[in-house]
């Protein structure tokens, strides 16, 4: 089966009621499947024997939910709302934030559009041709354009973007036609700013770029007031109908307003009260679902319904855990075709030079093992599948070393004084606790220097205990 065989939902955001998301799966179930999967661009996919319009409109009109059966002309919106609560965020990024600016778009993009908070891992950045990044200053954005793949760093507009205007200047953008103008980056946005005149700060600071660390998506977890999130993952992303309409069904009865799609083609739960914990854990055993993969099995992205990039995945994954080695901070990709890569190793499949020849692979890594500067470089070229374990193994050393030259030497505090202004502080949003990296944590041994973000999950506020996820980037 291909892509073009699926019928593909557009969830603005990746953010979808369970209401809708039942009326959604129940209409893939009656077209003939038993089963979904999840899109890298935060959408929902599903194979029918008959794609019959009829149905699909009935469904996706009553939820105002566009949908796609003809291949990829138009694009998902990408957000990290699906990270609030999971990861530390921007300070005034929230809930409401990500909805009034979704609600502003009243069109189906053609383009790749990511909208995202530069603190979190679990949404890429620079994955789309738009890119929004979140800025320190309240609702006003970062804007990256890349419309070309040979383009390693994206290009940067010099103004921050108010939040309500960037509906207005993509959907100028797409109809500027970047692909084919022949205008250069600077020609495109200028033109477009022209057409919308949006709301515009001068940058004051350049984006720090966001530091690579393996996002955790699974589990039940703690989050700020008491209550929990649940992560659920499927190694070969078909997600069972029966057991989602089961979760929408608990959601809709414990008031859980909103089910997040996360890149890496698994679905997050949050919001869930200590008095409905147990509901949950019966509803998991009931039908099986495992919460506990080791991250050397949660962090690779594969592209959907790619049996032959599944296949060898199960092969590495089988060989790595037979070895002593640690993938912790370290995301992979397998490449069999074309696509958009945001991991930190990619296994790409090397062309045949001859048609009878055996397979070969090449082996990348993004440049300091972070996938957000877009720049990929060869560790080995045409190697067979049988030797790529070794070397991921040897790649996993270089990345380590490469950790242990950035760590901040012991210091005296007169050399603390000096180190860079780039350490941010992030606050407890329960008990106002704040962690400098400048000073790091020594009650929890963390030493000075320490970047927040490479702070371990199980990290917790020393005052009150919350967790590392309850944590907002202040400066």
């Amino acid at each position: 089966m291909q892509k073009a065989d699926l019928v593909r939902v557009f969830i603005k955001g990746g953010i979808i009621s369970p209401g809708d998301f039942l009326k959604t799966i129940n209409t893939a179930n009656r077209l003939g499947t038993n089963y979904i999967h999840l899109g890298s661009r935060q959408d929902i996919l599903f194979p029918v024997k008959d794609k019959n319009l009829e149905t699909l409109d009935e469904t996706f009109k009553a939820i105002n939910t566009a949908y796609d059966t003809d291949g990829e002309e138009y694009h998902n919106i990408v957000t990290s709302y699906t990270a609030l609560d999971v990861m530390p965020t921007t300070h005034w990024l929230a809930s409401h934030t990500y909805h009034y600016i979704l609600d502003t778009f009243d069109y189906l993009p053609k383009l790749k559009i990511n909208i995202t908070d530069p603190v979190q891992s679990l949404v890429p950045v620079f994955t789309g041709n738009i890119n929004f990044v979140a800025s320190s200053q309240d609702n006003y954005w970062y804007l990256y354009l890349r419309f070309s793949e040979i383009d390693t760093k994206p290009w940067c507009a010099p103004d921050l973007i108010y939040g309500y205007d960037l509906a207005r200047i993509s959907k100028v953008i797409e109809e500027i036609n970047p692909i084919q103008s022949g205008l250069k980056y600077e020609e495109i946005y200028e033109k477009a700013k022209s057409i919308t005149a949006p709301n515009t700060v001068m940058q004051e600071q350049e984006l720090d770029f966001p530091e690579s660390n393996s996002p955790y998506y699974e589990g039940m977890n703690r989050i700020v007031g008491g209550k929990y999130w649940l992560g659920l993952y499927w190694r070969n992303n078909k997600f069972a109908i029966n057991f989602l309409r089961a979760l929408c069904e608990l959601c809709i009865e414990t008031n859980i307003g909103k089910i997040s799609l996360t890149p890496w083609k698994s679905i997050i739960v949050r919001g869930i009260a200590e008095k409905d914990r147990l509901s949950w854990e019966k509803l998991l055993g009931k039908y099986g679902i495992n919460i506990r993969h080791s991250s050397l099995e949660l962090n690779w992205h594969l592209p959907v319904l790619d049996e032959e990039a599944l296949d060898i995945k199960n092969y590495l994954v089988r060989a790595l855990d037979k070895q002593d080695i640690s993938t912790y901070g370290l995301s992979f990709s397998i490449k069999t075709k074309h696509m958009a890569l945001f991991t930190s190793v990619a296994i790409e499949k090397a062309a045949k030079e001859k048609p009878e020849e055996p397979e070969y692979f090449n082996i990348l890594y993004s440049k300091d093992f972070n996938p957000n500067f877009s720049e990929y470089f060869y560790y080995a070229k045409r190697v067979p599948l049988d030797t790529i374990p070794p070397l991921l193994i040897e790649l996993s050393y270089k990345y380590y070393d490469q950790l242990e030259a950035q760590k901040p030497q012991e210091s005296s505090e007169t050399e603390k004084e000096k180190l860079p202004r780039t350490h941010r502080k992030y606050q407890c949003a329960n008990c106002l606790t704040i962690y400098d990296e400048q000073y790091g944590d020594a009650e929890s041994e963390i030493s000075a220097g320490t970047s927040f973000l490479k702070l371990p999950d199980s990290y917790a506020c020393p005052v009150c205990e919350s967790p590392k996820s309850a944590f907002k980037l202040i400066t």
